[in-house]
């Protein structure tokens, strides 16, 4: 069974051709279609004009960027869902008609949208808008079990709330889906877990009392206990060690140097600390430990302690204390140790024992658990609440999405602005259509540079908010542009911007700024070497006239010079006047011939001359330009912004010029020609007659010949010089 393939659809725009999405059918064979036909392969989730929400939706593996088989993916599911495809052209709310309930999934999301509907208080509305699931949070925070497994104080009653504020206190809570802070399954279990643990360990003193040899007293009575059982249990080893060597006695008690070295230290001091180290009292052969007197000071109140809570409520009052009694005393508590060392190490130590008790024995946990189960069991129709704001936010934007991924469509065909168009610049008379947001402006240019579009990179600013963007200007020229430049900078919210140029990358605008370019260096050149010189022939008057003065000082402090004067030599100024006479005849002689020449041609033949000069001098740099505009390419300004372009989408001349609007008169609006200010028109019929008088007597002295001129010359020369 042969396999119909779909007919596609194509238009032509930027130089080549583009897919057509008009239809359902064509989104669902977008599968079929080659990907080297498709204009992008690949875009980034954030800084394009599609909401971030639906485009991390559908980034399925969640790596920053849509890829083709991640939007074909997403179509197809959405497609799935609804009775006809044709539901994503057409964009905007979801109707819940749409939705294809002929089979378990679709039945499951219609009721989860119904639901929804009905939380927002809207159950008889027949569609969902994204504003409607745009909330989600607050939605389920409006709910007593949202179905993450995690319940709240909100709801319970006192008791149970007080029972699991205690358990957030003691253990620690779990955020819900709500906001609020609660407990979950393993928190609850935990808690009763160690409770009862803790419970039937208290209990066990109860019912065992030999326990607590002591009573309630025995906590304190082992502490003091503990506090000297090193100290006594080292005090009778060196007894029996001096038993067993009578020599040892002398030795054990601490060395002369020792002694003499503490008596010389202030004992209340650091002194006190090498006293503690000393025997607990004087080692001899079958020493008993004194309790009274004979014990180093060092100990004696942690002695008397032992003596008061645990010596004479168990052996009675002494005044000593031999091996035996101390052995007898330690074993009277190593039940209560073993039983110590069982204690369960927990945070509920902490709670009061009779409170603990009381909430082991009670049908609290039954009642948590239940809970728990409740909304645990919500999870899966909340879990449709989510597919339902998935499908309203495809049925809103896959289409507009594919439009600026498969093909550029907005773009080309400026129906709409394209996704990655951040909004319109306006600066120097003209408003930038295309506008892109970057991060780094020095690494975007860095690639954007091979589009051969001129680009301003300005920092736009709003309200303590920064970003930057790439404006394309394609219309007008570059004389005005430079770095410091301000404009306003209108987002796709309409929110303005303040915009200042940071940096720029040159690439030629329009045919019309490469023709007059040439003129404009030269202008420029020219204005250039004239303040040059004017400035070199100002410095040099000033010197002229400070050499003068100063000169003239020096005569005039000086007596007068009997020396003769020098003569006025007539014959070099001559000499002077007659080159300056050469270089003007020369120059009226090019120009003579120029004018001659250019007024012997016929009346038609002149216009064709000016223009054949204006290409002579314009011609090679609109040619540049022209060629570097046709091959304008979008690609590497998307590219550097982490697009995969899969073409060269041109921006040719009349697009482009479309893409940058300069600044016109409306339609039908009157203008007054008359300016008040403006600069007085110059007298020019004068100058006019001047020029003509000039012109004739040029060409008067371009008919005789260069020598000839320069016979004459001389011999007005000559003729100064004799005097003749």
């Amino acid at each position: 069974m042969s396999h119909k393939t779909h007919c596609w659809r194509f238009f032509r725009a930027g130089g080549f051709d583009q897919v057509r999405l008009d239809s359902g059918a064509d989104l669902l064979n977008l599968n079929q279609l080659d990907q080297k036909l498709w204009v992008a392969l690949s875009c980034p989730t954030q800084g394009l004009e599609i909401d971030s929400r639906t485009l991390a939706l559908v980034d399925s593996d969640a790596d920053g960027h849509v890829r083709s088989p991640e939007l074909i993916a997403a179509i197809d599911w959405a497609a799935a869902r609804l009775k006809s495809a044709d539901s994503l052209i057409a964009g905007g709310a979801l109707s819940l008609d749409d939705i294809d309930a002929s089979h378990e999934a679709g039945q499951r999301l219609l009721a989860a949208a119904r639901r929804l509907l009905a939380d927002l208080g809207r159950p008889e509305a027949g569609s969902l808008s994204v504003a409607d699931c745009a909330d989600h949070a607050a939605i389920l925070a409006s709910l007593r079990f949202n179905g993450d497994g995690v319940i709240t104080a909100a709801g319970l009653d006192q008791a149970l709330a007080d029972t699991l504020t205690t358990m957030v206190g003691l253990l620690g809570g779990r955020t819900d889906r709500s906001g609020e802070t609660g407990i979950d399954q393993p928190t609850i279990d935990r808690f009763f877990d160690e409770g009862q643990a803790l419970v039937a360990w208290r209990r066990q003193a109860r019912e065992q009392p030999e326990l607590l040899p002591l009573g309630p007293a025995s906590a304190d009575a082992h502490a003091a206990l503990s506090q000297v059982r090193d100290k006594v249990d080292d005090f009778f080893m060196r007894c029996r060690l001096a038993s067993f060597d009578p020599r040892a006695a002398s030795l054990l008690n601490g060395s002369e140097e020792a002694l003499r070295s503490i008596g010389n230290q202030l004992l209340a001091g650091s002194g006190g600390l090498e006293m503690a180290a000393l025997p607990l009292a004087y080692v001899r052969h079958g020493a008993a430990l004194p309790l009274l007197e004979g014990l180093n000071p060092a100990w004696t109140a942690a002695i008397a302690a032992l003596r008061q809570q645990v010596i004479s409520p168990l052996l009675g009052p002494r005044t000593e204390l031999d091996e035996a009694g101390w052995l007898e005393l330690q074993a009277r508590f190593s039940a209560y140790e073993q039983w110590q060392s069982a204690q369960p190490v927990t945070a509920l130590a902490a709670l009061d024992a009779a409170e603990l008790e009381a909430l082991v024995d009670s049908d609290q946990c039954w009642q948590l658990t239940e809970l728990v189960v409740q909304d645990a069991s919500a999870a899966r129709e909340l879990d449709w609440i989510g597919d339902v704001e998935r499908l309203v936010r495809y049925v809103r934007d896959l289409a507009q999405l594919a439009n600026n991924f498969v093909a550029f469509t907005d773009f080309y065909t400026r129906r709409g602005r394209a996704s990655f168009q951040a909004g319109t610049l306006y600066l120097d008379g003209r408003s930038c259509e295309l506008c892109i947001k970057v991060l780094d402006p020095n690494r975007h240019a860095a690639l954007a540079t091979l589009s051969g579009v001129y680009l301003a990179y300005c920092e736009c600013s709003r309200q303590g908010e920064k970003m930057t963007i790439a404006a394309a200007f394609t219309a007008g020229d570059a004389d005005q542009l430079m770095v410091g430049r301000n404009g306003v900078f209108y987002d796709c919210q309409g929110r303005d911007w303040d915009a200042t140029i940071r940096k720029i990358v040159e690439h030629p605008i329009s045919i019309r700024q490469a023709f007059w370019a040439p003129y404009k260096k030269v202008v420029r050149l020219a204005a250039e070497q004239a303040h040059k010189l004017a400035s070199a022939k100002a410095g040099a008057a000033d010197d002229l006239t400070h050499r003068a003065v100063k000169q003239t000082g020096d005569k005039l402090a000086t007596p007068a010079s009997t020396s003769p004067a020098t003569p006025f030599d007539a014959a070099r100024f001559a000499g002077i006047f007659a080159a300056m006479g050469l270089a003007v005849g020369a120059i009226g002689t090019a120009l003579a011939s120029v004018v001659t020449g250019f007024l012997s041609l016929k009346a038609w033949q002149m216009p064709v001359a000016l223009a054949g000069l204006a290409l002579t001098i314009s011609g090679p740099s609109m040619a540049i330009a022209y060629f570097k505009l046709r091959n304008r390419n979008l690609g590497p300004i998307l590219d550097a912004n982490g697009w995969a372009v899969n073409t060269r989408a041109r921006i040719n001349i009349p697009f482009g010029t479309a893409l940058t609007q300069t600044a016109r008169l409306p339609e039908g609006a009157e203008r007054a020609l008359t300016d008040p200010y403006g600069e007085k028109k110059t007298h020019w019929k004068p100058y006019l007659l001047l020029g003509v008088a000039l012109s004739g007597l040029l060409l008067y002295l371009a008919q005789g010949d260069d020598k000839g001129m320069a016979q004459q010359v001389q011999q007005l020369s000559g003729w100064i010089k004799t005097g003749n």
